[in-house]
């Protein structure tokens, strides 16, 4: 388990632990050059108060002082300052690094489980709160990093300096020592009030990255039913959530700052008032108070960096709450260990295959008993109304999710069994929706870099071809190199459709699913691509709407509610299943009556 055990100062510490071990040189680093830089400072004190007895209350006495002794104390004191500096830029450097290093792991973490995680998973959560996990919660667990290396050597520089008060005088001593109690506690007040406040911030913030992300999502639809109004009163009600949980976290912070930062300028004070009648009694010399006035002044900030950790770290616990939950989520399908050798098309058999979602009275079922088998070099199409199951049964059959029952076999295996490389290097699926990168079009179909030379440019040019996307590339001013917008806006439909055939067939697949993946293609471009599938040694299978694609398919799957209505040829499944005639001669009914 990823999330923390306990109460919150237990996962505080489990967290701060955690942290330091996934970087430990870093960290280590950080630590040492705090604790050298806390302890020059409290040299510093200790050395002023040393000098203001033997050098400047004499010196006012009229006494003579020699010249050496005041060259060799501000040598001293040149020489501790040089070590402050140094120690200074190398513990704001190293924790910098270490800091950012663990929100890095945060989000390799985060989106390493992405890549695990079934689809089903996904599409129960929305999109701006996964971005929310991989970018501002990963970001939030690690704010308390920064900070913690200057705490850490706060805390030397405290014990030093107590000692060194106290050496000097304990009356003192005890006045100054009392701030680091009276702190703590009014950061355990402050951390209980601020953890729910940040907690609705970091909901609110990916509430805020969600809506956005939607209108993004769907900028044309907004621009033509013209509904922007509408989508800017979505985004400002999210907005102004977000600011009010900001607003209530300012506040409280507005109240503990300043209390915090008094403290420490209280006991300066009390110190003076103190060490003057102490002085004035002849109990203690004046360099004690100037040592303890002085410790007090300079840990007035740096007391504070403790309360930069105690207060960040109700943020830090959060984000890393938020990230646990998905580090921590289960359901993802191990894969198996299994090879699957050989060559040409797939023979693939689904047996009794079901698939229920939700549980209890709530449980629906979306695959009921469906089995079929597509032998190698075969072609299944799919055909079923809207809601049939089609695009489920292609998530069984790639494992993108797993059946509640019945088992899916790649040529005779298990595909539960099979290792991830063995799955994807036999399956290869083009969805309904063609995604497309900002990139060029060679990279969007090797998914490589430009220096990777595992698929090359001929491989590329007969997988175009083969999709009908050879002419659309070669017409490009930069043809393979061509950069194509975000999600390839620079291209229409279709050809982002081939564009997508063309990334699935460079790899050579032994299955080849086509998810309606050519419906936005012209009917002549489709049937040629379809043709020369035929040609390759794979097993395709189809799910298609139109009749002169489906015709080509050597046997037709008619799903309906989730179950096989009927498997036949094209022209069999039309004599005998009204249903299916009645879907497959739709779309031409439609065509003709929108060319009258």
């Amino acid at each position: 388990m990823y999330a923390l055990p306990g109460g919150a100062v237990r996962r505080s510490f489990l967290l701060l632990g955690r942290g330091i071990r996934s970087q430990p040189k870093t960290f280590t680093l950080a630590i040492v050059a705090s604790a050298v830089w806390g302890l020059s400072f409290v040299a510093v004190g200790w050395l002023l108060g040393r000098l203001t007895d033997s050098v400047v209350v004499p010196a006012l006495g009229g006494e003579d002082v020699g010249r050496g002794a005041i060259i060799g104390a501000g040598l001293l004191l040149l020489g501790l300052a040089v070590t402050s500096a140094v120690t200074v830029a190398g513990r704001r450097i190293w924790a910098g690094i270490g800091s950012i290093d663990v929100q890095a792991g945060h989000r390799r973490l985060v989106t390493q489980q992405y890549l695990r995680l079934p689809m089903s998973w996904h599409r129960a959560h929305p999109t701006g709160q996964l971005l929310s996990n991989a970018n501002s919660d990963a970001e939030s667990a690690g704010y308390v990093f920064m900070p913690l290396p200057f705490a850490l050597g706060v805390i030397v520089m405290v014990i030093g300096a107590s000692v060194a008060m106290f050496v000097s005088d304990v009356v003192l001593g005890f006045i100054g020592v009392t701030v680091l109690p009276l702190v703590l506690v009014v950061n355990a007040v402050y951390r209980r009030w601020m953890t729910p406040a940040i907690t609705q911030v970091q909901a609110e913030r990916a509430r805020v990255s969600d809506v956005a992300h939607e209108s993004f999502e769907a900028a044309t639809i907004v621009k033509s039913l013209g509904t922007e109004q509408l989508e800017e009163e979505r985004f400002a009600v999210a907005a102004d959530q977000l600011r009010a949980a900001n607003v209530r976290v300012g506040r409280i912070r507005s109240v503990f700052d300043p209390v915090i930062d008094l403290m420490p300028a209280l006991a300066t004070l009390a110190v003076l008032v103190v060490g003057v009648y102490r002085v004035d009694a002849g109990q203690t010399q004046t360099g004690a108070v100037i040592t303890a006035s002085y410790l007090l002044t300079i840990l007035t900030f740096p007391v504070r960096a403790i309360g930069f950790v105690l207060g960040d770290l109700p943020r830090s616990l959060v984000g890393h709450e938020r990230v646990a939950r998905v580090i921590d989520a289960r359901g993802y399908l191990e894969p198996g260990d299994v090879d699957l050798p050989g060559s040409g098309g797939l023979h693939l058999e689904a047996e009794g295959i079901g698939l229920e979602v939700g549980q209890g009275r709530s449980a629906r079922p979306l695959l009921d008993d469906v089995s079929f088998v597509v032998p190698p070099g075969g072609t299944l199409a799919v055909v079923g109304a809207t809601g049939a199951g089609k695009s489920t049964l292609v998530d069984v059959l790639l494992r993108m999710t797993d059946p509640t029952e019945g088992v899916v076999r790649y040529d005779g295996v298990d595909v539960r069994a099979l290792s991830d490389e063995a799955r994807t290097g036999a399956a290869a699926l083009v969805a309904q929706t063609a995604f497309v990168f900002e990139d060029t079009v060679r990279a969007n179909i090797t998914l490589a870099d430009h220096d990777d030379v595992t698929i090359t440019d001929e491989q590329v040019w007969a997988a175009l071809r083969l999709a009908r996307a050879d002419g659309f590339v070669e017409a490009l001013p930069g043809g393979l190199d061509e950069v194509v917008g975000e999600r390839g806006t620079s291209l229409s439909g279709g050809q982002r459709q081939r564009i997508a055939i063309a990334r699935a067939l460079v790899r050579n697949p032994r299955l080849l699913v086509l998810d309606d993946a050519t419906s936005a293609v012209d009917p002549e471009v489709e049937q040629a691509i379809l043709a020369n599938l035929r040609e390759q040694a794979c097993t395709v299978l189809v799910v298609a709407y139109r009749t002169a694609t489906i015709a080509l398919a050597d046997r037709v799957l008619h799903l309906d509610g989730g179950r096989v209505i009927d498997v036949g040829t094209h022209t069999e499944l039309l004599g005998r299943d009204a249903g299916y005639a009645e879907i497959v001669t739709a779309y031409a009914r439609d065509r003709e009556e929108a060319g009258r």
